[in-house]
């Protein structure tokens, strides 16, 4: 996964929508029974890991093949590009995985599908190992249950290009930290470079609307509610960003790998990252790492944005005990802590975040943003609802950029976005 906005397979990724003959009457689909002797083969798929980290996962694998004599593990790592669609036509073909590597938006339709194990029933004992917010966030609205056991989690800093802050006359040394100050320094941005540099590269999506304190739901989580005063209030703030030239030109067609380009070469001067992107600065842009900014994720709600991945059972397994095994071996917490330190993410296991690696600064910027990352995980907010699929992301980036071109207005705009995903919404129940 790219390693620009949102590091790794943190990605807001899209959420895939299976078709209807993979749809159950949701639940449990199989046995939630995973007891037993753990044995047998099982296959692993992960997210675009194999590349970076395959000596982590081969020894992973290793140990627990010794731990549990008889087992195998088959590791399948499916490409960054398309792992939505390819989850959703294994699920259709029956071919899933017996562990599979999800955000939640792509855990909700299988569990919706009956093809996530319920690891309330399954696996309860272990939800105390976890964190809290961790393990709710696999849970899914209007079911009982929880579909992944937590593994990794992400947030990040806001960073920017303190040399094209000076360009500007700004103070490089006092980043904006509020909206007001964000959309403030864009507009100088843009009129002191006469249009030359933007200032974001990305139109809003769904959790920068929530990150404003924009409600995205109702309370029972039947119905999307973005549309409010704020959410207009806030794109309508873009539309003047973009009219001004503050916003990119190609915000309407960017992507997390395209928006951390356009950053690493200077185009636009602040932009969203983590921990992991501050080697890459050093590595492939040098210049870059010497003016860089870095300060905190702006929010209006005090709760940062976070970013969760974890591990599905497929309930429709014929090796539970081994699948269920193996998930929790690699989402335990020495092997969490392990995983971290090799990839600047962040474990979801209790009391990980306390280790001194998430506590302790050293004096580098890399430590810095992680200790500072890790403090503000422990109060983070995933806003990306769950159910919000890849077909409601489509619809409102397309709203979005309707009214940011000025063909219609904000409201006219959140308005239509909403009524479409509300009725994508009933089509998923």
């Amino acid at each position: 996964m790219p390693t620009s906005r949102r590091s790794f397979a943190v990605a807001a990724v899209a959420a895939l929508v299976l078709p209807l003959s993979a749809c159950g009457s949701g639940g449990d689909g199989g046995s939630s029974d995973a007891s037993g002797k753990v044995e047998g083969d099982i296959t692993f798929q992960t997210w675009n890991l194999r590349a970076n980290f395959k000596p982590y996962f081969e020894d992973l694998i290793a140990d627990f093949e010794k731990k549990y004599p008889g087992t195998h593990v088959k590791w399948i790592d499916q490409p960054a590009e398309g792992y939505a669609d390819k989850i959703s036509a294994d699920a259709a073909g029956g071919t899933l995985a017996d562990v599979v590597n999800v955000s939640p938006d792509l855990a909700a339709p299988l569990a919706q599908a009956g093809l996530a194990l319920d690891l309330d029933k399954a696996a309860g004992q272990y939800k105390k190992d976890y964190l809290e917010a961790a393990w709710a966030s696999q849970q899914v609205p209007g079911m009982e249950g929880t579909y992944a056991f937590p593994w990794y989690l992400n947030t990040g800093p806001l960073f920017y290009n303190k040399s094209l802050f000076e360009k500007a006359g700004l103070d490089a040394d006092k980043p904006p930290t509020t909206y007001d100050e964000l959309f403030d320094t864009a507009l100088q941005l843009a009129r002191k470079t006469d249009g030359e540099v933007a200032t974001l590269a990305n139109v809003p999506t769904i959790e920068d609307f929530g990150r404003y304190g924009v409600p995205l739901m109702n309370d029972d989580g039947t119905a999307f509610a973005f549309n409010d005063a704020k959410g207009v209030e806030l794109l309508t703030r873009y539309k003047e960003l973009y009219d001004a030239g503050g916003l990119d030109s190609q915000a309407l067609t960017a992507t997390p790998e395209s928006s951390g380009k356009k950053f690493l070469t200077g185009a636009v001067a602040m932009n969203p990252g983590s921990a992991l992107d501050l080697a890459n600065f050093k590595k492939q842009a040098p210049s870059l790492y010497e003016n860089i900014g870095i300060t905190d994720q702006i929010t209006s709600t005090g709760h940062v944005n976070m970013y969760v991945m974890g591990l599905l059972v497929n309930s429709q397994s014929e090796r539970k005990p081994a699948a269920v095994a193996f998930a929790r071996f690699a989402t335990d917490a020495a092997h969490q802590m392990s995983f971290a330190k090799q990839v600047a993410v962040f474990p979801s296991s209790a009391g990980s975040l306390d280790d001194p690696y998430f506590t302790e600064e050293d004096g580098t910027d890399e430590t810095r943003v992680r200790v500072a990352a890790a403090k503000s995980l422990k109060t983070a907010v995933n806003y990306t609802p769950v159910l919000f699929s890849e077909q409601m992301k489509t619809e409102l980036r397309n709203e979005v950029a309707k009214a940011l071109q000025g063909k219609q207005s904000p409201k006219e705009a959140l308005d239509n976005a909403v009524k479409a995903c509300d009725r994508l919404l009933k089509q998923q129940g």
